[in-house]
């Protein structure tokens, strides 16, 4: 601009009356077209300047929008979740995961969640995983009683209080089976047989010592009058593996949840002697053992739980798809479907319960010589 203005500041004296007339005309015009210029650069800055109020009014919006977006992505489906089972495919955990992870997919809550298995020693090689994963917000691990027990009855350091509860998912009853053609027709009969030659009676379990499968007929022992000690336990890591075992009489019966065998119930191929549960299971025929005569009721458990030192954030991303996934038609659908009670469980009182089952479960342990 100063090239503008001074251009022509440099006439002398000494030039000819026509030349400066000239020279003055020139300068005259020269102005009008520097002010001109002047004025648009001063509308320019002016503009400029609106422009960059606008942008920095708009980049604040942009913000504003970007929040609400993310605002609106939290009702979209989640996505690069992972849910771990720490035993065999066809077991309890693996069947409530899968099972699950359908849900929140049709539900449209998470997209594709992928569930692998990480079998070994009773769950707690999948435990120790999890404690490894610390921090890590996208993998959780379906798990329950089993795994506080097996963290007892294996050589681990890796405990389930030390990984970040989300929730409690179910409850389910116990049930003792035996193959169609097992001779053993009613609980009583299995009883009395038992009571005979208790070491002669192997009794198969998808869980590990401590597990559900092996509390369950170690408190059936002491309600008939059997030394738990005496009792015959064959340990299966996961029903995936117990089935062939009940199926092919490997075993004189077995005790676990009922839901992952529904499919073979309701063909005839397993026999329900009894289960273990305050009522009768919906859509199986076999009374509980309180109805026979057998003062014992027991229910397994499943849940959910998290890496240690994972952010509020992760945690409560978890929490709210348990409690969207559990307040779904889907998962109503899928409890009755399955036979499972719904005992759904976040938060402080679900880490309460977990401190609760895994003093409670070591107390029994070492009434058994097993901890």
């Amino acid at each position: 601009m100063n090239s503008i203005f001074f251009e022509y500041a440099s006439v002398t004296q000494f030039t000819r009356m026509p030349t400066v007339e000239l020279l003055a005309t020139q300068m005259k015009a020269t102005r009008l077209k520097s002010m001109k210029n002047f004025k648009s650069f001063r509308a320019l800055t002016a503009l400029a300047a609106t422009a960059a109020l606008a942008i920095g009014v708009t980049g604040c919006g942009v913000t504003s929008e970007s929040s609400s977006s993310d605002a609106a992505e939290s009702n979209a489906p989640l996505t690069n979740l992972r849910i771990m089972v720490p035993n065999t495919p066809g077991g309890g955990y693996d069947t409530t995961a899968r099972v699950g992870a359908k849900v929140m997919d049709e539900a449209g809550l998470a997209t594709n969640p992928e569930v692998f298995n990480l079998a070994g020693a009773g769950g707690t090689v999948g435990l120790a995983r999890m404690i490894n994963e610390k921090g890590n917000g996208d993998l959780a691990m379906l798990m329950g009683l089993g795994v506080v027990g097996a963290s007892y009855t294996n050589d681990t350091e890796a405990k389930l209080t030390d990984t970040t509860p989300i929730a409690k998912l179910i409850e389910e009853p116990g049930a003792i089976m035996v193959s169609k053609d097992s001779p053993y027709k009613t609980i009583d009969d299995l009883v009395a047989a038992w009571k005979k030659d208790p070491a002669k009676i192997s009794v198969g379990g998808g869980s590990s010592p401590g597990g559900p499968d092996h509390l369950l007929p170690m408190q059936l022992a002491q309600a008939v009058g059997i030394d738990p000690k005496d009792v015959n336990f064959v340990s299966f890591d996961g029903g995936g593996d117990l089935l062939p075992a009940i199926l092919g009489d490997k075993v004189g019966f077995a005790a676990s949840g009922a839901g992952e065998y529904m499919q073979q119930i309701e063909k005839g191929s397993v026999r329900v002697l009894a289960t273990s549960g305050e009522e009768r299971l919906e859509g199986v025929d076999a009374p509980t053992l309180k109805e026979s005569d057998i003062d014992l009721v027991f229910s397994n458990w499943r849940g959910l739980v998290a890496p240690p030192e994972i952010s509020d954030a992760d945690k409560t991303k978890w929490v709210d798809l348990m409690t969207k996934m559990h307040d779904s038609e889907q998962w109503k659908e899928a409890l009755e479907t399955n036979g499972w009670t719904d005992a759904f469980m976040t938060g402080d009182d679900f880490s309460a319960f977990l401190t609760e089952q895994d003093e409670r479960v070591a107390s029994v342990l070492k009434t058994l010589g097993l901890a």
